[in-house]
C-alpha cells in the first residue's frame, strides 16, 4: 500500500513532486509512516498521524471481529447507512456523514450477487408472502403489487464496499512497531488524538522528548477528522507555519 502512494505521486508528478505532507487516519495513518520510512515521496516535507497508536490499536484487533460481526450486513438506502453511522456514534458530524458514508457502500446488484446474500432476498419474498396470506381478496394485484415492492427492495439495498473481515491476516502487520517507525521518520511530525489516554509507552517517551507535535482534540470519537473537520483543518495549518512550510494569509490565528 505504501508503494501504490509512491507510484500515485510518481504518475502525477515524475520526477519533480512538489512538497509533499502525508495525512493519514487510523490504517491510513499506517500506510502513510510505512510511506515515509521508505522514502517512496522524495519530495516528503511532514507526516501527520490522526488518531492511531500502535499500542491501542493492537488491543482493539482482539474484537475487531466482534464490531465487524455487529455492523449490520445490508441498508436500506444511502439515507439508512448514513443515519447508523451517525446514531451508532462511527462518526459524530452528520454533514460529514452524508459525504463519507457514500463512499463506504455500494449498491446491491441484486439476488445472485455476492455482496447481497441471497437469504436477505429470500427473507424479503418470504415476508411479502406472509403478508399477502393474511389479507383477504387481495388477489392478483395485491401479489403483483408484492412482487414490484420486493424487487425495488432488491435494487435499493446497499452492502459496505469492502469486506474487512478479509483482510484479518495482514491487521497486524499494518500496527506492529507503528510507533517507532513514527519516531523513526526524519520528517517534522504531527499526531492528533481523541483522547491522550490513547498514547502507548513509546509515543509517551517520544512525546516528552519533543520527537514529534502533539494535540489532542476532545468530544470527539475515532473518526477525528470527520467530527472536528474545523480544527483538524486549523491543528494542521499550525503546524505548517510553525516549520515554515507555508505562510499565513491575513487575519490567521
Amino acid at each position: 500500500l505504501g508503494r501504490d502512494v509512491g507510484n500515485v505521486v510518481e504518475a502525477l508528478y515524475g520526477d519533480l513532486p512538489p512538497p509533499i505532507m502525508l495525512i493519514g487516519h487510523s490504517m491510513g495513518g499506517a500506510i502513510a509512516v510505512h510511506t515515509a520510512v521508505a522514502n517512496l515521496v522524495p519530495s516528503l516535507l511532514g507526516l501527520c498521524m490522526i488518531d492511531v497508536v500502535e499500542g491501542t490499536a493492537m488491543d482493539a484487533l482482539n474484537s475487531m471481529q466482534n464490531f465487524l460481526r455487529s455492523r449490520p450486513k445490508t441498508f436500506k438506502s444511502l439515507e439508512n447507512a448514513i443515519e447508523w453511522s451517525v446514531k451508532s456514534g462511527q462518526i459524530r458530524n452528520l454533514e460529514s456523514a452524508r459525504v463519507s458514508m457514500v463512499g463506504q457502500v455500494k449498491q446491491c446488484e441484486g439476488a445472485a450477487s455476492p455482496e447481497c446474500p441471497k437469504a436477505i432476498v429470500e427473507g424479503i419474498i418470504e415476508e411479502e408472502e406472509e403478508e399477502e396470506e393474511d389479507e383477504e381478496g387481495g388477489g392478483s394485484v395485491n401479489k403483483r403489487k408484492k412482487e414490484d415492492d420486493t424487487e425495488t427492495k432488491k435494487e435499493h439495498l446497499y452492502t459496505w464496499r469492502i469486506e474487512l473481515a478479509k483482510t484479518e491476516k495482514y491487521w497486524d502487520g499494518w500496527f506492529r512497531g507503528l510507533s517507532n517507525l513514527f519516531l523513526s521518520c526524519p520528517t517534522p511530525k504531527l499526531l492528533l488524538l481523541a483522547g491522550v489516554d490513547r498514547l502507548d509507552k513509546d509515543l509517551t517517551i517520544g512525546q516528552m522528548q519533543g520527537k514529534f507535535q502533539m494535540q489532542v482534540l476532545p468530544q470527539c470519537g475515532h473518526a477525528v477528522h470527520e467530527d472536528a473537520p474545523d480544527k483538524v483543518a486549523e491543528a494542521v495549518a499550525t503546524f505548517l507555519i510553525r516549520h515554515r512550510f507555508t505562510e499565513p494569509i491575513g487575519g490567521f490565528q
